[in-house]
């Protein structure tokens, strides 16, 4: 979870390093490959990574060099896993055991891992069990997610699921009261939430995705009063899941 020589320990990079990074079974969480490559053995890094259901992304070479440093990437960036991903289950039993009512946070999206850090802080630090990311169009778990949260994300377990869709199908199942934060929804102050709660989250650009607004049993929105009509994504996260914790006692 530290850098060394500006390179996150959680980067491997160059196509024999990747080929054998995917022998060990160790989980990643995204390869980025060079745009327009796809023959010898990134064609072998890409059949193993689908196999696997490892999410592979196209890149320019300005991207791979970011993410690389000094490394010669040979057009193949790999992101490891820092940490060990619950499921949807863990972070509902773990509500259990403590005598509690589930209270999870779902990132729908989010791009910027300073932003998802940040929300992790706001999470943990609101009393959440536990949060949910999808597996793709979103940031992933790395170093600068985990200095954003300022250590907070050793202390919430995060789930990691290929569809954020039928995560919330399964919340509800649990019983679980979906909440999506979305413009033009009712106001969060004249709102009493209704627990076990699960509060949905997007990106500054495009907010909640569609079909989770859809499957969401509330929309809740931040009266905004200046000019300015939205809130950074942990700025939100801060107002709402303060506001939701007093319905959780």
């Amino acid at each position: 979870m530290y850098e060394k020589n500006g390179i996150s320990e959680n980067v491997v990079a160059g196509r024999n390093a990747v080929l054998e990074l995917l022998k060990t079974g160790r989980v990643i969480d995204k390869i980025f490959i060079k745009d327009g490559e796809s023959e010898g053995s990134i064609k072998k890094i890409a059949a193993e990574a689908r196999s696997r259901g490892i999410p592979t992304v196209s890149a320019g070479k300005q991207k791979l060099e970011e993410l690389s440093g000094n490394i010669n990437h040979q057009g193949v960036v790999a992101l490891t896993s820092i940490i060990e991903y619950v499921n949807i289950e863990d972070i509902l039993e773990n509500a259990k055991k403590i005598g509690e009512r589930p209270f999870i946070v779902i990132a729908d999206g989010i791009n910027d891992p300073h932003n998802l850090g940040a929300l992790i802080r706001v999470a943990e630090g609101a009393g959440c069990h536990g949060m949910i990311i999808p597996k793709r169009r979103s940031a992933t778990i790395t170093a600068v997610v985990a200095k954003s949260s300022a250590g907070a994300m050793a202390h919430l377990p995060i789930a990691k699921v290929s569809n954020i869709s039928n995560a919330i199908e399964e919340l509800k199942k649990a019983g679980v009261w979906i909440y999506a934060a979305e413009a033009g929804g009712t106001d969060y102050t004249e709102t009493e939430i209704i627990t076990p709660a699960a509060f949905i989250f997007g990106s500054e650009g495009n907010g909640v995705s569609r079909l989770a607004k859809e499957k969401s049993d509330f929309i809740i929105s931040i009266p905004m009063k200046g000019k300015v009509n939205s809130l950074n994504v942990s700025s939100a996260g801060a107002v709402i899941l303060f506001y939701a914790r007093k319905f959780f006692k």
